[in-house]
């Protein structure tokens, strides 16, 4: 039996895009989304700054045209493999929100091992966002030892914590915050699952 527990980022490590500024792109609003985004990625604005810009912009189109949106995003399919037999040792930590991802992660069959933001709806559109994902506050959880997957400049955190720290850079470069602190760096969504897979 494993001793590990799988921390998995969401966005370019178990989907193959980044899902805001993909949904942007069908919205008519990617240049704003995908400069956020990528400033966010470099470190260049806090997360949680950049995130709820982000919401505000997405805010006037309703929940469920988003979440459709969102559950038909490509996935790393060697990722979720994966996931789904270890389904019980895995988790995703996401900063998107709950109402936006609900259908991916469904999808996954991982609505019990989720940690994300999470916003009130009102009348079918985002009312207001009453809590932006943590990500740091979600390994110190973590009893067991685990093992962090991610790219992001908010990724980091997580990955220094773990006793395992990947980088992934199967999808988009991987921000050089987390090159800083992963123990590993994998760049192929099958290399890397070879790897997760020795330490089941």
């Amino acid at each position: 039996m494993s001793k590990y527990v799988f921390l998995f980022d969401l966005d370019s490590t178990v989907t193959k895009q980044e899902i805001l500024p993909t949904i942007s792109k069908e919205l008519g609003i990617y240049e704003m989304i995908c400069s956020l985004t990528e400033s966010t990625m470099r470190g260049e604005i806090p997360f949680k700054q950049s995130f709820l810009q982000r919401v505000d912009l997405l805010k006037n189109i309703p929940v469920e045209k988003v979440c459709d949106l969102v559950s038909k995003i490509e996935l790393n399919r060697p990722v979720v493999k994966f996931i789904k037999e270890n389904k019980e040792r895995c988790y995703i930590v996401t900063g998107n929100l709950d109402v936006w991802i609900q259908g991916l992660v469904e999808k996954l069959g991982m609505e019990k091992n989720v940690f994300c933001s999470k916003a009130l709806v009102k009348d079918g559109y985002i009312q207001d966002v009453f809590s932006v994902i943590d990500k740091n506050a979600v390994v110190g959880q973590m009893a067991l030892p685990f093992v962090a997957i991610g790219d992001g400049n908010n990724d980091a955190e997580m990955i220094e914590a773990a006793e395992i720290g990947v980088g992934f850079g199967g999808v988009r470069n991987i921000a050089s915050s987390v090159l800083a602190c992963a123990t590993h760096a994998a760049y192929d969504a099958d290399k890397l699952v070879e790897f997760l897979e020795k330490l089941l």
